[in-house]
């Protein structure tokens, strides 16, 4: 799945109408997403426990690497649970974009079709 950014750009066109998907077609893309979106949920509830910091020993230097693996972990910035967040909240817009593509779909189709009744170009 590409950057955060190619997700919301694909979720707003398809929210402004700029792109529709047949529904049936759009299904399988749809629920590999939502499974995919699960399996990353799941992943997340259980991050914390790898937040526990490691048996290294009561000395400065086991504390510094068990307080830096915690930070990596469920810290912020590069930590697994952050991209964790950052792969959800990407799944959760391509959700959205073809959901809403999906409901632009029959408008889209009508539009063509009119147009070429018509004989203008959509």
């Amino acid at each position: 799945m590409g950057s955060y950014a190619d997700a919301a750009a694909f979720r707003n066109a398809a929210v402004n109408g700029q792109l529709g998907v047949d529904p049936d077609a759009a299904q399988t893309v749809l629920k590999k997403i939502r499974l995919g979106k699960d399996q990353v949920e799941n992943l997340l509830r259980n991050a914390g426990a790898l937040a526990e910091p490691p048996k290294l020993g009561n000395n400065p230097v086991g504390n510094a690497i068990a307080a830096k693996f915690v930070q990596r972990a469920d810290g912020g910035g590069e930590s697994y649970a952050t991209a964790l967040r950052n792969l959800y909240n990407q799944y959760q817009q391509a959700e959205d974009a073809i959901v809403a593509a999906m409901s632009h779909y029959d408008k889209i189709e009508q539009a063509a079709e009119d147009a070429l009744a018509s004989g203008r170009q959509v």
